[in-house]
C-alpha cells in the first residue's frame, strides 16, 4: 500500500462561502498530515487596459484579497497551521495551475463554486478547470 503524505497544500480563495469551505478541509488535512497551507488569490484582469472603464480597478479587489487572505492566516493559526499567501493578477484556472505545478504543491484543495456563479454557467468554472488541467491532485469541495 502507498501512503501519500502531504506537505504541501495550495488552497484558492476567493472570499466566497464555498473557498472558506476548501479551506476548512485543507486545514484538517494539514493537521493529519502537519502540512503548511498556501492560500492564492488571483485577481482577474481585464486583457487590455482599453476595456478598463476606470483607472486602477483592481484596487478595490486588492482590498477583498488582503482581507480575505487575513481572515485566512487567522483562521489557520487559531487551528495551529501555518499559511503562506500568495496575491497575483491573471486568468484565475491557468494561474492557479500553473503556480502548483511550478511551486511543487502535493495537493489542491478547492471549493466548487466560487463568486463568478454567471461566469460558470458560460465559459466553465475555475474549479472545472483546475480539476481537468492539474497534474498535482485535486480535491474538489462542494
Amino acid at each position: 500500500m502507498i501512503k501519500t503524505q502531504f506537505r504541501n497544500i495550495l488552497v484558492p480563495l476567493d472570499g466566497s462561502k464555498n473557498s472558506i469551505r476548501g479551506l476548512n478541509v485543507a486545514i484538517a488535512l494539514a493537521r493529519q498530515c502537519q502540512a503548511q497551507i498556501m492560500g492564492i488569490y488571483v485577481i482577474q484582469r481585464p486583457p487590455h487596459p482599453a476595456f478598463r472603464a476606470v483607472k486602477y480597478p483592481e484596487k478595490p479587489l486588492l482590498r477583498d484579497a488582503q482581507s480575505t487572505m487575513q481572515f485566512a492566516k487567522k483562521h489557520c493559526a487559531q487551528n495551529g497551521i501555518l499559511f503562506e499567501h500568495k496575491i497575483v493578477f491573471g486568468d484565475p484556472g491557468y494561474t492557479i495551475v500553473k503556480f502548483a505545478r511550478d511551486k511543487k504543491f502535493d495537493i489542491i484543495v478547492i471549493g466548487a463554486r466560487g463568486i463568478g456563479a454567471l461566469k460558470e454557467i458560460f465559459l466553465g468554472s475555475v474549479s472545472n478547470y483546475v480539476l481537468h488541467k492539474s497534474n498535482v491532485p485535486v480535491l474538489l469541495v462542494k
